[in-house]
């Protein structure tokens, strides 16, 4: 990637000026300004970006890791509501201004269930920027088309009534492993939730580290 031409933003949490109605919010790890990875986290549902922040900020900044983490304009994301349109366009002025102030050595997206289905489906849509996908608690994956091999990480409790696991997370996982992409797959007992024994180690995955 190209060398930012402004100075990198300081250490701390962020709102981005995207325009009317649309939001991201941006976490830069304390720390010297360096480069450093990228993730991209999509909110469930009704969420918001400060809600992908509490789920995901604290884990990826103890890894060294930005996050970037967009509000959905409407209910949810736009292709799940029918098609890409506001939302990709707002992610991709907010990946313009991070690009321009930080040097990023690589990216990943990430999500929690429509959030999931979500970076899932632009993720496998994007390989040539997204270098893998961390999925948590998956509904499915409608990707336009298909660049590049993202490795993938997707975990499901075995008690989600929300998106049953079945059909759902382990569907999945089976689907892409025999499509030959690199998955590492993950159930627990438990329901509809981000557990942060499985962020952590879903960043640990992405980033080449072990649990230690």
């Amino acid at each position: 990637m190209t060398a930012p031409a402004a100075a990198p933003y300081p250490p701390g949490v962020r709102t981005l000026e995207l325009g009317p109605h649309a939001r991201a919010q941006l976490v830069v790890p304390d720390g010297p300004r360096r480069p450093r990875p990228l993730l991209v986290f999509f909110h469930g549902a009704g969420g918001t970006a400060a809600q992908s922040v509490g789920l995901v900020g604290g884990p990826a900044t103890a890894h060294e890791a930005l996050v970037l983490a967009p509000s959905s304009v409407a209910a949810t994301w736009d292709l799940i509501a029918g098609g890409l349109g506001r939302d990709v366009a707002v992610l991709d002025a907010a990946l313009e201004q991070v690009f321009a102030r930080q040097p990023v050595t690589s990216v990943a997206f990430g999500g929690f269930s429509d959030g999931a289905s979500y970076a899932l489906s632009l993720g496998l849509t994007n390989g040539d920027l997204a270098e893998a996908v961390l999925a948590f608690s998956p509904g499915f994956a409608v990707p336009p088309r298909r660049v590049g091999r993202p490795r993938l990480w997707i975990s499901h409790g075995t008690d989600d009534r929300v998106l049953p696991v079945a059909r759902c997370g382990r569907r999945l996982a089976r689907e892409f492993g025999a499509e030959g992409y690199d998955v590492t797959y993950e159930e627990f007992d438990g329901g509809h939730v981000v557990r942060p024994v499985d962020v952590t180690a879903a960043l640990s995955l992405w980033l080449g580290e072990r649990p230690g």
